[in-house]
């Protein structure tokens, strides 16, 4: 599979598909309110039970705030990592070097759209929506493992936002148009980003045999792990924030409920949605067969 990616290749697509931010989301944007943000792929509030379609669209709005900012939240381990991957071989392959630092220089830039977005949002929605944090403590606990572990948690995500716009956002018209112009973007440039990773993954794989392959993969889930406990949490604050903006207290059942199923949905966005491309598990299969068979069979967890 990888013969299809090379660093002269990305590059040059990385140029033809790169935007400014003001083209984007200007200063003085303003998202639609009357309309949901995420589709129902990933977000799943249309299944809520015992919610009015209002408070629907209110829970709806508050995952694309959660979204936007997530994904700000990993850009910002991703943009030190490609960095450290580039530095070695600055005096090396310039294709490489001035691919990798492309990659960086877009999840910066990314990292500045979702704040832009960010600031749209809290200026118009009316409620605190707390988002895990801060993102300097999540760097460094992903940041503190195996290098390849890191590079596959990286390539999932980027794969992920892959499927995210293709099957589920492109095509619905209705949501937010601003919204769905800022997913648009952000796939524009990671569909390079998960071309690059891909061989940063097998550059990082090189020389290891199958107990190192087995250590990496041991790690890649240590960080799923971990991403899996801030979700929970981020289940819990985007239910303190729905109660506010909905002005209605949700009973013990209707909490217990809420968190269950608004839980296992964002597993699915940020983990199982990613374990399952198959693009993914094709470079797991290409690290050890036992490898991608173990993924194969965790992922269901995260459905």
């Amino acid at each position: 599979m990888y013969q299809h990616f090379s660093y002269e290749a990305v590059l040059s697509a990385s140029q033809r598909a790169t935007w400014q931010i003001d083209d984007v989301i200007g200063p003085d944007a303003a998202l639609d309110f009357s309309r949901p943000f995420m589709p129902q792929a990933l977000a799943r509030t249309a299944a809520m039970e015992g919610l009015s379609e209002s408070e629907k669209l209110i829970l709806n709005q508050i995952r694309g705030h959660e979204y936007l900012s997530i994904f700000g939240l990993v850009e910002e381990f991703i943009l030190p990592f490609v960095l450290d991957h580039a530095r070695p071989h600055l005096s090396g392959n310039d294709w490489r070097v001035r691919a990798l630092l492309q990659f960086a220089g877009e999840e910066a830039k990314h990292i500045q759209l979702f704040k832009r977005f960010h600031e749209a949002f809290v200026r118009d929605f009316g409620t605190e929506c707390a988002v895990i944090g801060p993102a300097e403590a999540v760097a460094a606990e992903v940041l503190r493992h195996d290098p390849l572990a890191v590079a596959l948690v990286i390539l999932q995500i980027e794969w992920m936002t892959q499927s995210h716009y293709v099957d589920s956002v492109r095509d619905d018209d209705a949501l937010d148009p601003l919204f769905s112009s800022l997913l648009k973007h952000h796939w524009m440039e990671e569909a390079q980003h998960a071309r690059l990773d891909t061989l940063m993954v097998k550059a990082l794989a090189q020389g290891r045999d199958e107990r190192g392959i087995a250590y990496a993969i041991d790690e890649y889930l240590e960080i799923g792990a971990y991403l899996d406990a801030g979700l929970k949490t981020q289940t819990r604050f985007n239910l303190d924030a729905f109660e506010r903006a909905s002005g209605r207290v949700l009973d013990p059942a209707g909490r217990e409920a809420f968190l269950a199923h608004q839980h296992q949905a964002m597993r699915w966005t940020y983990l199982g949605s990613g374990m399952a491309h198959p693009r993914f598990r094709a470079t797991l299969g290409t690290l050890s067969p036992e490898a991608r068979a173990r993924i194969e069979e965790i992922a269901p967890v995260f459905a």
